[in-house]
C-alpha cells in the first residue's frame, strides 16, 4: 500500500482519457511501469528487513515523516501553495486511516506473517472499496458482485493456508489493513482534498503524527543498536517506495490510461511473493498461492467491471 487515496482512487474514477506524453518521453513510460512494478512489489520485504530492528509503527512514523517532510519542503520550493485548514483536516483523516491502519497495519503484521503473503492479503483492498462505496449509493454491478464474491472467497482460502493460519492476529491485522486503506480510498474521492503531490505530502507528515503516538503508547522505542541492514532499508522505503515509485506513479496518471497506470495492483503481489522467497527465503504453501490466483481473478473482475460502466455512463453523456 504505497499510492494515497486522492491519487490511487483518481485513476479508477478519471472520465477522460489522459493527453499522451510528447514523442521524445515515451521511453519513460515502459520505465516508469517497471520501477512501479518492481519498487512497489518490493517494499513489502524492505519492511520485513527493517522489522529486524526496528518496532512497526515507529519505523512507518519514521519513513512518512521524512518522505513527507521532504516532499512538501520541495513542493513549496517549486511554489506549490500549502494546503487550507480544511484541506490539512481531510489529509489527516485520510492519511490517517490509510497510512496509520493501513500501511501500519501491514508493519504489524509482517511480524509474524511473510511479506509475499501480506502482499497478496492488500491485494484484496479493491473489493473492500467497491463495498464502501457502495454506502455512497455507487452500488456493485453484477460483474462486480461476481468479483467480490470470488474476492473474498479467495481471502477466506488465503486464511486458511500455512501462513495466515498459524498467525491469527496477522490476517485479522492484514483484513483490516485492506478494509481501513478502502474506506480512506472512498471518504476521500468526496472531500476536499489538497492537489497532485501535495495531498501525499500532506497526508504523509499527518500520518507520521499518528504513527509516532501509535507507537508511544504501543510501548516502542528507539533501538539500541539497530543493524545497518535495517537501516537501509528504512531508507529504501523513503527513497525508493515513497518518493521515487509515488513519482513514477503521478507520471503514469497523467501519461497512460487508468487501467494501465494501475496495474501494479495485479503485479505487485506475485512481484513481492518472488521477492520473498528468492531473497527473503520465504515459503509459500499451494493454499497460499491459491489464495492468491483466486484474489487476483475477483479483483480483475472488479476493476474490468468498473471500467465498463464509466465508459457506458461516459457513452450516455455524449
Amino acid at each position: 500500500m504505497n499510492a494515497p487515496a486522492s491519487i490511487a482512487t483518481a485513476a479508477s474514477t478519471d472520465a477522460a482519457a489522459p493527453a499522451l506524453p510528447p514523442p521524445q518521453r515515451n521511453w519513460l513510460i515502459p520505465l516508469a511501469l517497471l520501477s512501479l512494478y518492481l519498487v512497489w512489489g518490493s517494499t513489502y520485504l524492505a519492511i520485513r528487513i527493517a522489522l529486524e530492528s526496528w518496532p512497526p509503527f515507529l519505523m512507518a512514523a519514521i519513513r512518512f515523516a521524512i518522505a513527507g517532510g521532504l516532499m512538501y519542503a520541495w513542493l513549496r520550493w517549486r511554489g506549490v501553495a500549502p494546503p487550507t485548514r480544511r484541506q490539512w483536516r481531510n489529509a489527516a483523516i485520510v492519511g490517517t486511516l490509510l497510512l496509520l491502519g493501513g500501511n501500519g497495519l501491514v508493519c504489524y503484521a509482517e511480524q509474524s506473517v511473510s511479506s509475499g503473503i501480506a502482499a497478496v492479503a492488500v491485494a484484496s483492498m479493491p473489493l473492500f472499496a467497491t463495498v464502501f462505496n457502495g454506502l455512497y449509493g455507487e452500488w456493485p454491478q453484477r460483474y462486480e458482485w461476481l468479483g467480490l464474491v470470488i474476492g473474498f472467497g479467495g481471502v477466506v482460502l488465503l486464511n486458511l493456508g500455512s501462513t495466515l493460519s498459524g498467525s491469527r492476529i496477522g490476517a485479522v491485522a492484514l483484513v483490516m489493513a485492506a478494509a481501513l486503506w478502502a474506506l480512506g480510498s472512498s471518504w476521500s474521492r468526496r472531500q476536499d482534498m489538497p492537489q497532485g503531490p501535495m495531498s501525499t505530502a500532506a497526508q504523509m507528515l499527518c500520518a507520521s503524527v499518528a504513527l509516532a503516538l501509535t507507537a508511544t503508547l504501543s510501548g516502542e522505542r528507539l533501538p539500541a543498536h539497530p543493524t545497518p541492514t535495517a537501516t537501509l532499508a528504512i531508507g529504501y522505503l523513503v527513497v525508493f517506495g515513497s518518493i521515487i515509485g509515488f513519482s513514477a506513479y503521478i507520471f503514469l496518471l497523467r501519461s497512460v490510461r487508468p487501467a494501465l497506470s494501475t496495474s501494479y495492483a495485479y503485479v505487485n503481489p506475485p512481484v513481492a511473493v518472488l521477492f520473498g522467497v528468492l531473497l527473503g527465503g520465504e515459503h509459500v504453501g499451494p493454499v497460499d498461492l491459491a489464495g492468491m490466483g483466486v484474489i487476483l481473478l475477483g479483483v480483475i473482475l472488479v476493476i474490468l467491471a468498473r471500467g465498463k460502466t464509466a465508459r457506458r455512463m461516459r457513452a450516455a453523456q455524449r
